[in-house]
């Protein structure tokens, strides 16, 4: 007991101390994502209730960008060929401040806000990304700033910037190649996470590409001969992909997703086709794997004596990393502090935990030291790097699922629509504006962030991996 009684108290004392750093702007900004603080966490749940798709997120996408304009921005919406891409606006002059907001959902992981495994609706798509989240977390972000800006507290600009389709064709990549952050001095980002802490690590660069193969049908009994199969080569071309596993860095990573085998099992299929990405952890080491996996499907067509297409979908760089930019988020999550859990709370982490085997140990809600910056992370991919190769990019985690949570998983959409998801969100929203207000109040901060980000740079000319023509609304 008396340990309990110490440590609360430490709590409690720690609480004070930083309340009493907090500047008068920092703390309007917490009142201020206090006040939106409903409403954010309404949006979240609506957003993750509709759990809209790569391109598909009208309704997300919209719900959005009226909150924005209901508080005063100045929204365009449709930017960028993408009618669920949009840019809200507030302020005039410099800084221009941005922070980015994501909003699709994953498919068939659709699930009840509850620790065991239930679907919401059977097949159904779920936010197991906690994109709901990250849409409304950040547009609080922003909210606080622009109230700050309206009351002469600050001077600048801020910009929300809604991208859609994250999850599959990266629609950031084409709000970068229509010079949407031109004008933008740096970009503040946030991911849910399992961890709460600035982030300093980079990510996978990827490519994704469509490979079809065209044959000859025929009746699979009566005349096979007369048939040249499409299957054939995508088994073959997939047989090469995996022998060729054993060949390639550790870093490397291939996946691909058969979309068409053929129809019945009765004709010799004229057509297959399969969605293949490769990764590496610089996108130097990815371009000649990419180019490996491309020549194997001439090979697995010669092979088949049949013809083959490729179709570049679209590409990734690994993110730019800030490390100015992560010391100064760092600073404002040690004044706030961590996520406070209830013991119904942490219950629910718990029983998440238990079902999907990993130790109870509930949600973790310590701030994570600022870590060294890793030359080959492992992890996932994210277009924010496109946009941190165009502008001076900070990055931030926050928890919103127990410890150990398999990600882009039911157990994630489960946090996502119940408290322990909302109040990393509210966080996240608090932790970015905090770090707005000292890069508005900073113009050498400013200028300190931007100096590192050209010296990462370097000569490095950003070339967006994209096809020709519009964004591929509709496509599959």
């Amino acid at each position: 007991m008396k340990h309990i009684i110490v440590l609360a108290f430490l709590v409690c004392t720690t609480g004070a101390l930083n309340a009493q750093k907090l500047s008068k702007n920092k703390k309007a900004i917490i009142a201020s994502v206090e006040k939106h603080k409903t409403e954010l966490i309404k949006i979240s749940d609506e957003i993750w209730g509709l759990a809209e798709e790569a391109f598909q997120e009208s309704r997300s996408s919209e719900i959005l960008a009226n909150y924005a304009e209901k508080n005063g921005f100045q929204v365009e919406r449709g930017v960028a060929g993408m009618p669920t891409a949009f840019v809200a606006s507030y302020g005039s002059g410099k800084p221009v401040i941005s922070v980015l907001g994501e909003f699709d959902a994953l498919p068939g992981i659709s699930q009840k806000a509850q620790p065991t495994k239930e679907a919401l609706n059977d097949g159904a798509n779920g936010h197991g990304c906690g994109h709901n989240l990250f849409g409304a977390g950040s547009l609080g972000a922003a909210i606080a700033i622009k109230e700050l800006i309206a009351a002469g507290k600050i001077k600048g600009t801020v910009k929300f910037f809604g991208t859609p389709a994250e999850e599959k064709f990266f629609g950031k990549i084409w709000m970068v190649a229509d010079g949407l952050w031109d004008d933008v001095d740096v970009n503040i980002s946030w991911h849910p996470s399992a961890t709460t802490k600035a982030d300093v690590q980079s990510s996978l660069a990827l490519i994704d590409f469509k490979v079809e193969f065209f044959g000859q049908a025929a009746h699979a009994s009566a005349d096979p001969w007369n048939g040249r199969s499409a299957s054939d080569a995508l088994e073959l071309y997939t047989t090469g992909i995996n022998y060729y596993r054993e060949h390639v860095k550790p870093t490397v990573r291939i996946h691909y997703h058969i979309q068409d085998g053929g129809q019945v099992v009765n004709v010799v299929p004229d057509y297959s086709r399969l969605w293949v990405r490769v990764r590496d952890t610089k996108r130097e080491g990815m371009t000649p794997v990419y180019e490996r996996v491309k020549a194997m499907a001439e090979g697995a067509a010669i092979m088949a004596n049949v013809d083959y297409k490729i179709s570049l979908i679209s590409g990734i760089y690994e993110v730019l990393v800030n490390r100015t930019g992560g010391e100064i988020m760092q600073q404002n999550l040690e004044l706030l502090g961590p996520i406070e859990y209830t013991a119904e709370e942490t219950a629910f982490g718990q029983k998440i935990q238990e079902v999907t085997g990993k130790p109870q140990v509930g949600m973790d809600s310590s701030i994570t030291p600022l870590e060294a910056t890793k030359e080959h992370p492992g992890g996932g991919s994210t277009d924010v790097g496109d946009v941190s190769w165009n502008v001076a990019n900070i990055n931030l985690g926050v928890t919103t699922a127990p410890k150990d949570t398999p990600w882009h998983s039911w157990a994630v959409v489960a946090c996502g629509g119940m408290s322990i998801g909302h109040k990393g969100m509210i966080y996240a929203s608090k932790a970015m504006a905090m770090t707005m207000v000292d890069l508005f109040e900073g113009p050498k901060l400013v200028q300190k962030v931007k100096k590192e980000y050209k010296e990462r740079k370097g000569d490095t000319k950003y070339e967006p991996m994209i096809p020709e023509g519009p964004p591929p609304i509709g496509s599959n």
